[in-house]
């Protein structure tokens, strides 16, 4: 099998799984070709498997004025026919609504860099990761080349929080054109169902994402080990839905109430300065870190100095992050929403609360600090969960067996 994989911006530090996943499929067998709409960020090549994934990834932009003008004068040649349906059928999905068909002009334009490349290198399926803008792309990629009928085919894997912020109409439409749809989590599933017919249901699979069997290894700690200051770690992009927030409110109520807890917070974004002010309001000092970015061949050092992990999102899709800190032998946190509940067994491998409570969240953060048997028994247990049910290889050969079926097999 020959595909191409196709995501807005690859490799990144936050799509390490998506990395995993590509890998996967190339050790089974299946030919992956990667392409980025826009290259990818210097500072998210952290490790060495990031900068090799980046050299053979095929950037789509920046591309000059001449450069883009010339692949479409050539698709335009030699397929006349898809090239004028795929760019009246890139403006009917926008209805008529200038923002909307503005965007979509971008997606054609773009993805008739896609299609030019494939066709070069044979390939007549592409794989987008996240709702938007990459399945906008691919298709509009599969219609340039004719569509299924033509051997042209499309899918695309929807996470978490990518469902809710894609407009719905269209993201019901990507569902019914699509070939395949994978879902990292059954709550994922059940969203998009909402969104079409039964006849559609079928096609939207559930794979969740997995870890290699055999990880780093656990932290060494005793069932009674005292932790003063408790130490906490959240591992995110500094964005709005990841709750680091409220999870610095919590630390001000854990000190208020003589909880000594120390919060190093791994990850970047644009919320970076408003979090560091949020620390000298909440008065803080020392209780918090920034660690910044960090790349996969040193964040196990980070798990293996932390305590408990805590994930107080808004949305998460299956957080990959949390699987990493339950696989080596952390207690954890989260927000009990979305698909996380169905990855941590509250009150068996960590515990779950409401999103935006920072003072149920503190609650459960005291609650661990005196119980260190607690810790380690929700630690082990989580590290069970992960390791057998959360296996890359399985979630590989899972998809690799979906994607079989719906691929064309290229020339």
């Amino acid at each position: 099998m020959r595909i191409a994989y196709l995501l807005d911006q690859y490799p990144a530090i936050s799509h390490t799984f998506i990395l995993r996943e590509v890998v996967g499929l190339r050790d089974r067998g299946v030919e992956v070709d990667t392409f980025s709409i826009r290259s990818s960020n210097p500072q998210h090549l952290l490790a060495r498997e990031d900068m090799d994934e980046y050299k053979r990834t095929f950037a789509l932009l920046p591309i000059s004025p001449s450069a883009l003008v010339a692949r479409h004068a050539l698709a335009f040649a030699r397929a006349p026919k898809p090239y004028f349906q795929g760019l009246l059928g890139a403006l009917k999905i926008a209805r008529g609504h200038p923002r909307r068909s503005l965007w979509q002009l971008f997606y054609f334009a773009e993805a008739v860099l896609v299609w030019h490349a494939m066709r070069k290198r044979g390939l007549r399926h592409v794989h987008a990761h996240f709702t938007s803008p990459a399945a906008d792309v691919a298709m509009l990629v599969a219609a340039l080349g004719g569509g299924a009928s033509n051997g042209w085919t499309w899918s695309f894997s929807a996470h978490g929080s990518d469902i809710h912020e894609t407009d719905q109409r269209l993201l019901a439409e990507k569902v019914r054109r699509a070939s395949l749809v994978v879902c990292v989590s059954d709550f994922g599933r059940s969203q998009l169902l909402t969104l079409v017919d039964e006849r559609h249901w079928s096609k939207v699979k559930v794979v969740r994402c997995g870890l290699e069997r055999t990880p780093a290894q656990p932290r060494q700690v005793a069932a009674d080990a005292q932790a003063t200051p408790l130490n906490l770690l959240n591992v995110g992009r500094m964005v709005r839905l990841k709750g680091q927030s409220v999870l610095l409110e919590a630390v001000a109520l854990l000190r208020q109430r003589g909880v000594a807890v120390h919060l190093t917070i791994v990850g970047d974004g644009p919320l970076w300065s408003d979090l560091h002010e949020r620390v000298e309001r909440l008065q803080l000092g020392t209780s918090v870190s920034f660690a910044g970015y960090v790349g996969q061949d040193e964040i196990g050092e980070f798990y293996a100095a932390a305590d408990v992990f805590c994930l107080p999102s808004f949305r998460e899709g299956l957080p990959v992050v949390l699987m990493e800190a339950m696989a080596s032998g952390l207690p954890v946190i989260a927000s009990g929403i979305m698909g996380i509940p169905e990855l941590v067994e509250p009150g068996h491998s960590g515990l779950l609360v409401a999103p935006g409570r920072a003072d149920l969240l503190a609650d459960a953060v005291a609650a661990l600090a005196d119980d260190p048997a607690k810790r380690h028994q929700f630690g082990e247990h989580g590290r069970r969960r992960v390791l057998t049910e959360f296996d890359l290889a399985d979630s590989v050969a899972r998809l690799d067996g979906m994607l079989s079926e719906v691929a064309s097999p290229g020339e």
